[in-house]
């Protein structure tokens, strides 16, 4: 369908593609402390990840964020979807998780890359969803149904992220 047909108009909900991308190895997680030049998170964990380029589908781009933040390669696989309420324009994480990761971890100018058991995170300065999608994940495998949910702040200004589909 030509763009022309697409519906797109201003009143319209648009997003930005990014991925969070999970690689791990057993109950231990690839984190990257954000570098103290960041304008966001800077001193705090999260996971990798980034923007999805135009051309890029998603898995390409997780592998490349992945190479490039970790200078690592892996098995990567779907496993959600969240829609962040950011305004007029939100943003589409695509949440990978990656398996049988391949190669030397080193750092980038986006941060130290160090690998995180998943208990220890929850005591870490991290970004505040990475506690509640490294819960969800964590528990999932290749090959489950890829969840969907929905991220916004409530009336008391405190993040929440709803999940719908399958449990």
């Amino acid at each position: 369908m030509p763009i022309s047909d697409q519906g797109i108009t201003k009143d319209r909900y648009m997003f930005i593609p990014r991925t969070a991308i999970f690689a791990r190895r057993g109950d231990e997680y690839l984190l990257i402390k954000g570098a103290p030049t960041k304008r966001l998170w800077a001193g705090k964990y999260n996971c990798l990840g980034g923007h999805v380029e135009r051309g890029e589908d998603v898995l390409s781009a997780a592998a490349r964020e992945l190479l490039e933040e970790a200078g690592v390669t892996a098995d990567l696989w779907m496993c959600g979807t969240v829609f962040v309420n950011a305004g007029e324009v939100g943003v589409c994480l695509f949440v990978v998780c990656g398996e049988n990761v391949r190669g030397e971890v080193k750092a980038s100018k986006e941060g130290s890359v160090e690998w995180v058991k998943r208990e220890a995170a929850l005591h870490l300065p991290v970004v505040e969803d990475l506690p509640i999608l490294l819960e969800r994940i964590h528990a999932m495998k290749m090959g489950d149904a890829p969840f969907s949910a929905r991220s916004f702040y409530d009336e008391g200004g405190r993040l929440q992220v709803a999940f719908y589909g399958i449990t």
